[in-house]
């Protein structure tokens, strides 16, 4: 059946978070005691404001379609976040909203992307950057990174991924799958780069901003010449615990938002109506509202970076955000564990699967063959059993 398919499906990947999600949940349905560290999806409720506002959007018969781009109230409403979280001056007509921050990325890359168009992508990068630029049409051009620089990209590296061909960069500060912080000094470097090549556009997903423990997000599109060159993509799956009510959206030029509108009127039209109105709530509300989640996370992370310390072979930075770590885990490379060749990162992690009975993901899916990842969205409790059974089968 395969042959009756598209190139264009045949050719994708599928995104391996949620591949790796599917198995352990296949696995729990078979009696097996998984734990899930594999899904980027916070474990904590969304706050009763937010489901007061969407209750209250049902009783006020939200139930036609929203217009394409979204609410206008909405959009003032992130136009007002962007101004007080960001200092980001964006009018309505620059801001889209979408079915989550992921159709966002996906408007974006169709509606400026041609064939053969080369798309800069740090790596780590999110899973689905890669697969979403090749769906367009551009190529990915991943610029290596490693544990040694914090999984940060350099000056010099950019402008030498930079040819011709490049229309584009994408990257996420907090980062998925790192968890690095870009701070000014290092947005202003890459943006000195860039500078010299007005033609390359940038993507900035801020989806993490608020999950940061180093005290303050930067904004690409603030550093000095770079406003009318940067879309940022934002959304409230992270912050606000509301993953599954698929909302992101981005603040960008005029003629971006327009042709993203364009696209979207044709592919799915306006995002969830009942989702929409409570995220207006969200969005007014002050950030100190979600504090104790971002409390938590930085508490969580303390932990696991003092459990899995103390495992030998686990090479780690410290992630100043998002709710994940990625350790190199390199040295097990070529070793034998209870009767397992490891030859990669894809290997150890489908060993801990098994053996462990711990879901993680392969850093192989996000540009970095070395590591893997470890979302620590999950109990203290469960993180703590999930290290010790780790720390049981290495």
């Amino acid at each position: 059946m395969k042959n009756h398919l598209s190139d264009r499906i045949n050719s994708m990947s599928t995104s391996a978070t949620l591949a790796m999600a599917a198995k352990a949940r296949e696995l729990k349905s078979e009696g097996k005691d998984i734990i899930g560290l594999s899904l980027g999806e916070p474990d904590f409720n969304i706050p009763d404001f937010i489901k007061d506002a969407a209750k209250e959007a049902i009783d006020q018969n939200y139930s036609s379609y929203s217009p394409v781009d979204g609410y206008a109230d909405l959009k003032q409403a992130i136009a007002n976040k962007f101004k007080r979280d960001n200092g980001l001056t964006y009018g309505l007509n620059q801001i889209v909203v979408s079915t989550g921050a992921k159709q966002s990325l996906a408007n974006i890359a169709m509606i400026m992307l041609n064939a053969g168009d080369e798309v800069i992508l740090p790596a780590p990068y999110w899973v689905s950057y890669s697969d979403i630029v090749k769906l367009a049409g551009g190529v990915p051009v991943e610029v290596p990174t490693s544990i040694d620089t914090d999984f940060k990209m350099t000056p010099d590296q950019l402008e030498k991924a930079i040819t011709p061909k490049t229309k584009m960069m994408w990257f996420s500060s907090p980062c998925n799958p790192s968890g690095s912080v870009y701070n000014k000094e290092e947005l202003e470097g890459l943006a000195a780069v860039l500078k010299n090549h007005p033609n390359i556009f940038v993507v900035s997903d801020e989806i993490y901003e608020h999950i940061n423990f180093r005290g303050g997000h930067v904004s690409i599109a603030n550093v000095e010449g770079m406003y009318d060159r940067t879309i940022t993509v934002n959304g409230v799956s992270k912050a606000f615990a509301m993953t599954g009510w698929r909302i992101g959206y981005i603040g960008g030029p005029e003629w971006i938002a327009k042709a993203c509108t364009k696209f979207q009127g044709q592919i799915t039209s306006g995002a969830n109506a009942i989702a929409q109105r409570s995220t207006i709530a969200a969005l007014e509300a002050p950030v100190s509202s979600i504090k104790f989640m971002i409390d938590e996370f930085h508490k969580r992370r303390d932990l696991i970076l003092e459990l899995l310390g103390e495992i030998e072979g686990f090479n780690l930075n410290v992630p100043e955000g998002a709710f994940y770590v990625f350790p190199d885990i390199s040295s097990f490379f070529g070793k034998t564990l209870k009767g397992t060749l490891i030859n990669n990162a894809s290997d150890f992690a489908l060993y801990l699967l098994e053996n462990a009975n711990v879901a993680t993901v392969t850093g192989e899916a996000f540009g970095n063959p070395n590591c893997i990842r470890i979302s620590y969205a999950a109990s203290e409790k469960e993180l703590r059993e999930a290290i010790s059974r780790i720390k049981a089968v290495v």
